[in-house]
This record gives C-alpha cells, sequence and structure tokens, in this order.
C-alpha cells in the first residue's frame, strides 16, 4: 500500500502525511494506555526531525519513560509491536524506535547501555544500543517534533559539536565491520547506495560538528568532496526512490568496488582529522 501523498505542511500535525499522523496518534495512545504514569513523552527523530524525510522515510520515534520499563509493560509494549505492523497502513510497517527511561537519556552515555528497541518493520521488540548515541540525543534535542510531552531540550543537556565529532570518527572505524554482520555486503542495491549516504553524512558531520539529513550531506559531498566521488554520490541521490525494491536487487555494476574505494578514503579522513585536530575534540 502506498504510504499517500503529503498534505499541506502548514498545518500543526507532527508530519505532512495524514495517514502517518493517524498512525502515531494510534501509537501514542497505545503507549500512554501501556505506560500510564510513567509515561513521559513521545517524539519523532531521525529524518523526519532533521530534514528531507520523505515516503521511503523509516519512522524513528522515541519514548521516554519515568522509571525503567516493569516485566508487565514490556509484555504489553511487546504485543502492541506485534500487531502494528499488521495495519492496512504503510507507514505502521516501518516504524523504528525505542523505549528510554529520562534519567538515563539525560546525558550521553559511554557504555551504551542497550535500550527496549524496535526495529524498522519487525514486529519483535530487542534490547540494543542503535539508537543510544550523541546523534540521535543531538537530533532530538535540537529537532525533535514532540507528539506528546515536554520540549526535548527539557530531557536532553547540550551535545556539543565535539562530542559528535568524537562519536563519528569511532563509527566509521566499525562501520563496515557492523553492517557486514547484518547485511549481504555491497553487492546489494539497497546497501551500496546506504554505506554511500551513511559516510558522506558522517564526513559532514565530522566537518560543520552538528548532524544533518542524509540528502543534504550527500549533496555536500558531491560538491565539497574529491570529484572521482561525484559519480558515486550521485548515484546514491539517484537511488533513493523504493529502496525496499531494491533490497531485491543487485547493486549497479562496478559500484561496489568503488563504494569499498570511498570506505577507505572516509577512514582515511578520520585518520587525519583524528590526528590534526585532537584539540577539537577534546574541547
Amino acid at each position: 500500500m502506498n504510504r499517500g501523498q503529503p498534505t499541506n505542511p502548514a498545518t500543526e500535525e507532527p508530519t505532512a502525511y495524514a495517514d502517518l499522523n493517524d498512525v502515531l496518534r494510534d501509537l501514542v495512545a497505545a503507549v500512554t494506555e501501556i505506560l500510564g504514569e510513567d509515561f513521559c513523552g513521545a517524539y519523532l527523530q531521525g529524518s523526519f526531525a532533521v530534514g528531507d524525510a520523505d515516503v521511503h522515510s523509516d519512522v524513528d520515534f522515541l519514548v521516554v519513560t519515568y522509571d525503567e520499563v516493569n516485566a508487565t509493560q514490556e509484555l504489553e509494549l511487546r504485543a502492541m509491536h506485534e500487531r502494528f505492523p499488521d495495519r492496512d497502513v504503510d507507514w505502521a510497517k516501518h516504524l523504528e524506535g525505542c523505549y528510554v527511561p529520562d534519567q538515563a537519556l539525560r546525558r550521553i552515555d559511554p557504555a551504551r547501555t542497550a535500550w527496549l528497541y524496535v526495529d524498522n518493520g519487525s514486529k519483535v521488540m530487542e534490547r540494543s544500543a542503535h539508537d543510544n548515541t550523541a546523534v540521535v540525543r543531538w537530533s532530538m534535542r535540537e529537532h525533535g517534533i514532540v507528539l506528546s510531552g515536554p520540549d526535548p531540550r527539557d530531557l536532553i543537556d547540550p551535545v556539543t559539536a565535539a562530542d559528535l565529532r568524537r562519536e563519528v570518527l569511532a563509527r566509521i572505524d566499525a562501520f563496515m565491520p557492523d553492517l557486514l554482520t547484518w547485511s549481504g555486503g555491497l553487492d546489494n542495491a539497497w546497501t551500496q547506495p546506504y554505506v554511500v549516504g551513511s559516510l558522506c553524512r558522517m564526513l559532514h558531520t565530522l566537518e560543520i560538528g552538528r548532524v544533518t539529513s542524509k540528502r543534504e550531506a550527500l549533496l555536500w559531498a558531491k560538491a565539497t568532496l574529491d570529484v572521482e566521488w561525484s559519480d558515486l554520490i550521485q548515484g546514491a541521490l539517484d537511488d533513493r526512490p523504493d529502496p525496499w525494491v531494491r533490497v531485491h536487487l543487485p547493486a549497479r555494476p562496478g559500484t561496489a568496488v568503488c563504494t569499498w574505494s570511498f570506505i577507505e578514503y572516509a577512514q582515511a579522513v578520520a585518520d587525519h582529522q583524528r590526528a590534526g585536530s585532537k584539540g577539537v575534540l577534546e574541547s
């Protein structure tokens, strides 16, 4: 089912998509009922917060609680998320988010403790550190969309440019080893442009000290990085439509090899910044 065309973006709804707004209202209502007095707030982060969300975007949410989710609440949340993807609304199949106590969200967690998390399209909740990052905290604090609850600035301490750069430098090193544990490699038409876009986003954060959308980062990279990467980056921009169809297709001929070279380039940039800007990272 198609997720529908945007409604008037000038409305006070959380997104430009009426059917998504309905799903989000239902999600918040269900979560509020399950958590009761432990419910603090519900928010959108990710692309709907930082910009350039479209009909192909994941719906990245974050629910804040006043206490750890207890065993009964967890069972009910798991049952609720098991039902959501069966709805006859495509957006309901692309919810991705986590549940976190307010005190655990407040400050960056170097240990990256796992939170209760549901992956995009999954019916099974898990414990994951996926959203326990400086990037998520910055995105939510600076641009988070309130579905219910207090201003996210009241929940999250400021995240500095140095915090973001430090995390991105570590993420570049771990990115491909992590990705290869769950993907089929760069010969896939979804994975290959995803890698290029993700690396461009990380390089952009290293450059400017804030988080931008993947599209904004790709456009910056195409205009700024070495010209040898222009075609690869433009390909990632062109391949944005229908990502879920591309999961079942091979990557464009030659792009996997070129992407491996781009990975090495990004790692070299990170190594150069790590060696040459230690004072900035510690400021």
